[in-house]
């Protein structure tokens, strides 16, 4: 039976969506994964265990907090006229987030000396 989970989870950079990406995609029966990270929304829609989607996303390393669980909703009525798209603003998001980034870089002044430009600790 097809499903559609979505769960809120903290999207804040692209190598979280990456990972999170990459972790639930490795699933059997997954038909459609969509990652809203403006809204913090993970969809999953497909016949793969709602269980094992959480788990997944847990193992990320990520905070999960279960939306809804059920049918996925009935497709969009074809009408005669279509509307105009509108284009979605583009985001920049950082690079990382506090959570990936592990290695702290630390700046050393190299010129402590004023005589010699150099010192060794």
């Amino acid at each position: 039976m097809v499903q559609r989970t979505v769960l809120k989870v903290d999207l804040s950079c692209k190598k979280c969506k990456k990972q999170l990406l990459k972790a639930v995609s490795a699933l059997q029966g997954i038909d459609k994964i969509e990652a809203d990270a403006a809204k913090g929304t993970l969809t999953v829609t497909g016949n793969a265990d709602p269980y094992e989607i959480i788990v997944r996303t847990r193992k990320t390393g990520k905070f999960v907090q279960v939306v809804s669980i059920g049918p996925p909703p009935p497709p969009p009525k074809q009408d005669g006229q279509k509307k105009p798209e509108q284009k979605a603003p583009i985001l920049h998001y950082p690079c990382s987030c506090p959570l990936c980034d592990r290695m702290t870089v630390v700046h050393v002044d190299r010129c402590q000396d004023p005589i010699t430009g150099c010192s060794i600790l």
